[in-house]
């Protein structure tokens, strides 16, 4: 399920428009066994202030539930408090290393660290999906899925 802020249409980074399934308020009545986060900015911006995503992700980092963030939207899981003393990459300098105390921060497409999985952009989404579907439905599915997908050795 996808969830906007408001509900309305979102104008992506790359100029696709996406259209929630439903808008934030009826998501957050649901239970969910993991939360991922779309890049790309103004959206990562706008997720980091609102006060909903914020409570949303600390719920699901203090119910023991994943979190995903991919290019810019890692800052987001940062303002949040679930980077801190782990290791995390995102889109380059999208995450103030400085301002991070104990971020272990790694130039790598994927890094999953317990619960908390990033990524860096665009070109590492596919490793991104892959890695989300591992984690929920384990290396079968996910080799399943790969398998599909024509992708270099």
């Amino acid at each position: 399920m996808t969830a906007g802020l408001d509900g309305k249409p979102v104008q992506a980074s790359r100029g696709v428009t996406l259209i929630p399934d439903v808008e934030l308020d009826e998501a957050l009545r649901q239970d969910y066994d993991m939360v991922v986060l779309p890049g790309g900015l103004p959206g990562a911006d706008n997720l980091d202030k609102d006060p909903r995503v914020q409570r949303l992700l600390k719920d699901m980092a203090n119910s023991g539930k994943f979190t995903a963030a991919i290019c810019a939207a890692p800052k987001v899981l940062a303002s949040a408090g679930l980077l801190a003393g782990k290791a995390a990459t995102s889109f380059p300098g999208a995450l103030d290393q400085t301002a991070l105390a104990g971020l272990s921060y790694r130039e790598e497409p994927v890094v999953t660290d317990g619960r908390v999985i990033t990524s860096r952009g665009p070109g590492t989404a596919m490793d991104f999906a892959l890695t989300l579907i591992e984690t929920l439905a384990g290396r079968q599915t996910r080799d399943e899925v790969e398998s599909k997908l024509q992708r270099p050795t």
